[in-house]
């Protein structure tokens, strides 16, 4: 099935029945595994719609977050939300979904990250993203905690300077 549109818009624009469809994709697609906190974090920025004779078909969506790397506060652009319709995977619409993201991340921000699902991880690295290799934390309310459970499924884009910790700002539900 052709994709008749691939648009990106903020969540702002988006109409609540668009937003509706969204979040049912993304329930869809993870298996009823997205929460009302993951769906909290896909909001905010800017989000790339694929639509085809049927409806929606794909989304992901790029968050402004803040990551602390080599001392310094940095402004990236944090990967959210990422699904294809059941019956449109393995057709090359999550690398234009990504293509139009990564577009984002270029034009608005120091670099990309996403936290990837084993099936969502060889899309990303066909794409050229790359596993972090340095410690992922997240400064929380008690201080800066390590999430070990993220290291290794943590990718970033495009390729940064060497290996550190990356510490990024808290937010409520899974952190990454």
């Amino acid at each position: 099935m052709a994709i008749e549109l691939l648009r990106t818009a903020h969540t702002a624009e988006l109409r609540p029945d668009e937003l509706r469809a969204v979040r049912g994709l993304l329930y869809d697609a993870f298996d009823a595994d997205f929460g009302d906190d993951d769906w909290d974090h896909a909001l905010g920025g800017v989000h790339a719609l694929a639509y085809d004779a049927r409806g929606l078909a794909g989304h992901g969506a790029v968050v402004m977050r803040r990551v602390r790397y080599r001392g310094r506060w940095l402004r990236i652009g944090y990967v959210e939300g990422v699904a294809v319709r059941h019956d449109v995977r393995r057709t090359g619409l999550g690398g234009r979904i990504m293509a139009a993201l990564e577009g984002v991340i270029t034009r608005a921000y120091a670099f990309g990250a996403l936290s990837a699902s084993d099936d969502g991880a060889p899309l990303y690295a066909a794409r050229g993203w790359r596993v972090w290799d340095g410690r992922i934390q997240v400064l929380g309310p008690d201080g800066v905690v390590r999430l070990v459970e993220e290291e290794g499924s943590t990718y970033v884009w495009p390729a940064i300077g060497p290996a550190a910790e990356l510490v990024f700002d808290w937010r409520d539900g899974d952190v990454l």
